[in-house]
């Protein structure tokens, strides 16, 4: 029997949020009482016009989808302003690192991670057999750029900075980031996940730099996180190495016509952002707890002297799931976020802290 290679053995598998099927038959709830503010899902859902996509294109999940999703990369071109040639696709954002992660790294290879943050790249750098490097940042969760240069060798391949960052919610200044790249050769990559949620983004800095890449998805303000469709703005000669290794048809057909739809939509996408901005603000003005400013669909809450276990189990029994980020790199045991819902969602989530809190 083949022996499984040991940089595979060192990982610990990703903790995901919590299902509603899952609470639904742990806490004896019916899923339509489950509130879920755990994954940050779009309150609104998808744009009607891509379920009528959906609906449109369902006779036509026997046949392959075209070679490299074109249509799609041509839609976010335009979404984008960038040519259709700098634009890859794939199987989410997920996806869409995984590879990326697979043309720079190899074994013994050095990678920096900005902590807390998302929890994949450790992982799809460990994949290739490479060595996360963690770099806290700062007490107000700034990226400590000084720090991360200080790390920097001939070893390392990838510098993975997510702006607005997950679980904290702040942006990356524009300085610090230009300061970055001006100060190494080693590949940044840029995940702006939640970007249209944010008072600007930095991709137009990929015509500026040759060791830049931004990384996006339509999970989050898009409404399609079913569908699984990540998208990343690169320099040409990086676009062109991605299409020789990424799965032909990485983008289902289904997802190609949604994503194309919701593109389009751009009625739904400001009612999308015009709701999350609202109702972060509503939830950090009123959540019984410190929270943090955030330019995400989501806030981070510090429930201290209560752990974030304790909290989310009382809001569990409550049949409301937000996040534990105790799994998070770097966070302590105190912090959870909470997803922005629809107004009456939000008064849900801050009456239960309140409740929790007296």
């Amino acid at each position: 029997m083949a022996r499984i290679r040991d940089s595979i053995l060192k990982i610990s598998e990703y903790v995901p949020g919590k299902t509603i099927e899952g609470v639904a038959k742990e806490y004896g709830f019916i899923p339509e009482d489950i509130l879920k503010l755990g994954s940050n899902e779009n309150p609104l859902g998808p744009s009607p016009k891509a379920i009528k996509a959906v609906r449109n294109h369902a006779r036509t999940i026997s046949v392959y989808p075209p070679k490299g999703a074109k249509e799609l990369r041509h839609e976010l071109a335009k979404y984008v302003g960038y040519p259709a040639d700098q634009i890859v696709v794939g199987n989410g954002m997920d996806g869409v690192l995984d590879l990326l992660t697979r043309l720079f790294v190899e074994k013994n290879d050095e990678v920096i991670i900005s902590i807390p943050t998302f929890q994949y790249y450790e992982i799809f750098t460990l994949v290739c057999g490479g060595l996360p490097i963690f770099v806290p940042r700062t007490p107000n969760f700034d990226v400590d750029v000084d720090k991360l240069l200080g790390v920097v060798n001939e070893k390392t391949k990838i510098i993975f900075i997510c702006s607005p960052n997950n679980p904290t919610g702040n942006l990356m200044k524009e300085s610090d980031l230009r300061q970055l790249l001006d100060s190494t050769d080693s590949m940044v990559i840029l995940d702006e996940a939640y970007v249209e949620f944010a008072d600007f983004s930095m991709v137009e800095l990929v015509r500026e730099y040759e060791n830049f890449i931004v990384t996006r998805t339509l999970s989050k303000a898009f409404g399609l996180a079913g569908l699984r469709i990540g998208y990343a703005v690169a320099p040409p000669e990086i676009s062109k190495e991605y299409m020789k290794i990424v799965p032909v048809f990485s983008v289902n057909r289904i997802g190609i016509s949604a994503g194309v739809a919701a593109l389009r939509d751009n009625e739904h996408l400001r009612k999308t952002i015009k709701t999350i901005r609202s109702g972060s603000a509503f939830l950090q003005n009123n959540i019984p707890f410190k929270t943090y400013p955030s330019q995400a669909n989501f806030v981070l809450v510090d429930v201290s002297p209560f752990t974030a276990e304790e909290i989310c189990e009382s809001l569990l029994q409550k049949g409301i799931i937000v996040r534990d980020c105790s799994s998070f790199r770097g966070t302590g045991d105190s912090l959870i976020r909470v997803s922005v819902g629809t107004k009456e969602q939000n008064i849900r989530v801050i009456e239960a802290f309140k409740g929790v809190k007296t």
